[in-house]
């Protein structure tokens, strides 16, 4: 039984009640409590988050309470607006990460917004006990920008990839008979950070330290048809890659590598997965990247922009043949496919149906590649550009991508270091070719001041 010093704080936030001394000592009956007039909920009331902070106290309360899982550029970002943020000391930067390619369409975008707010006063959560108005039209519609006629509704990307990692699976088992199925994926990947994903990842800080690992799983060079295809035998039942790997630095792979996995797949009998969370939607030009070499997997794995920066929203997006294995019970989630991330997700839909995004990345990224491309042998040693999504590498001999980011940081530029000298640029699709011109000159300013 819990204590009475449980139940009497349990009382005091059930009845909206502040408990005398008395009876916060035990010494009146939980009825006597529950008697007295509840409080209405007023402004008055509601506990308010702190203010008047600067952004070294808001850091501090982070490193005291937030598990330090990431290490954040030392910028408290209050407000967002198009491809800008604001932080709390009024400072304006250009957003040139998008949350990773969760913001493509930018912060506050009004129709994903009001797609919410419409949402939000009819029904946010019915769970997939029940049916909602939102779910199937949402569906109908993600599953015909994607060619496919099913889909399988999750939040995050993690929970996506897990899903198709899942059903793939599961179509081993039941369609081709194997008993311990394995999925061929690639070094270098960045799939999220659940146990059974880092069982697989050969980065040292996702991974170290987290054993036991996820059995199932063969690891080959990115980019290496042949080597795919030699670890391949009997029990493999996918092969898993990222079009683009967003989280090595926007690594390209050659052209042939997407085709030849899909001819691979079809040979063998086996699923082409394709994890599009980063790339997808828009991103590099193309609803998915996967469509710049003429290729369709069978297993989409979708999310970031799906969301639109206003809700969690991730999605397996496949063919019946694949998706169909699953039945009631063998896989869920509360919030998969509830109204208000269905609502955004189909915004987000009608916003990509007409391809004008998708050209706008292309326009867009012709600006930034050629400019970064000038700065060459100026303090950056290779850019990978496709869309409005680069890598851009930093000489070593003048800093670490950190110290360029932090320095950009210093002039109002937001961007993110990776693989140490690295640093991966991803602005909102509303981005100017202006503010991309005006992006690059700060970079190549940070550049000569190093050198």
């Amino acid at each position: 039984m819990p204590s009475t010093s449980i139940l009497v704080l349990l009382l005091s936030f059930a009845t909206g009640c502040r408990l005398t001394r008395a009876e916060s000592a035990g010494l009146l009956t939980s009825r006597s409590v529950l008697s007295r007039k509840v409080l209405p909920v007023t402004e008055s009331t509601l506990i308010k988050p702190a203010t008047g902070l600067t952004s070294a106290g808001y850091i501090a309360l982070e490193d005291a309470h937030v598990a330090h899982n990431y290490h954040p550029l030392p910028v408290v970002i209050a407000t967002g607006d198009g491809a800008w943020v604001t932080d709390v000391e009024g400072r304006r930067y250009l957003d040139c990460l998008a949350a990773y390619s969760a913001v493509n369409f930018g912060h506050g975008h009004p129709i994903p917004v009001q797609a919410a707010k419409d949402q939000l006063a009819r029904a946010t959560l019915v769970s997939r006990a029940f049916h909602s108005d939102q779910l199937g039209v949402f569906a109908a519609e993600l599953t015909a920008l994607a060619g496919k006629d099913m889909m399988l509704p999750m939040n995050t990307g993690a929970e996506a990839v897990e899903s198709g990692i899942k059903v793939a699976r599961k179509w081993g088992h039941d369609v081709k008979g194997i008993d311990n199925p394995s999925i061929v994926v690639a070094a270098g990947n960045f799939h999220g950070r659940t146990i059974s994903i880092v069982s697989f990842s050969d980065d040292a800080d996702a991974r170290d330290g987290f054993g036991p690992y996820t059995p199932g799983f063969r690891s080959v060079p990115y980019g290496d048809v042949a080597a795919v295809e030699a670890a391949c035998d009997d029990s493999t039942v996918a092969v898993l890659v990222e079009p683009i790997q967003g989280e090595g630095g926007v690594i390209i792979p050659p052209a042939d590598y997407l085709p030849g996995l899909r001819d691979l797949c079809d040979r063998r009998r086996m699923l082409l997965i394709c994890d599009e969370i980063q790339s997808g939607l828009g991103r590099t030009g193309a609803t998915f990247a996967a469509e710049h070499v003429g290729v369709e997997p069978d297993l989409y794995l979708l999310g970031k922009a799906l969301g639109a920066g206003v809700v969690p929203v991730s999605a397996v997006v496949g063919n019946r043949d694949v998706l169909g294995v699953l039945r009631p019970g063998q896989h869920g989630s509360t919030f998969g496919g509830n109204p208000l991330a269905a609502a955004v997700g189909l915004s987000v839909v009608r916003m990509l149906a007409d391809g004008s995004w998708q050209r706008r990345a292309t326009e867009l990224g012709d600006v930034l590649g050629q400019n970064l491309r000038g700065l060459i042998g100026r303090g950056v040693t290779s850019v990978r550009q496709i869309g409005l999504w680069a890598g851009v590498d930093i000489d070593p001999a003048l800093g670490t991508g950190r110290q360029v980011s932090q320095a950009l940081m210093e002039r109002g530029l937001l961007v993110k270091d990776t693989q140490g000298s690295t640093i991966r640029m991803a602005p909102p699709l509303v981005v100017t070719a202006d503010e991309l011109t005006w992006l690059v000159d700060q970079l190549s300013e940070v550049l000569g001041e190093l050198r």
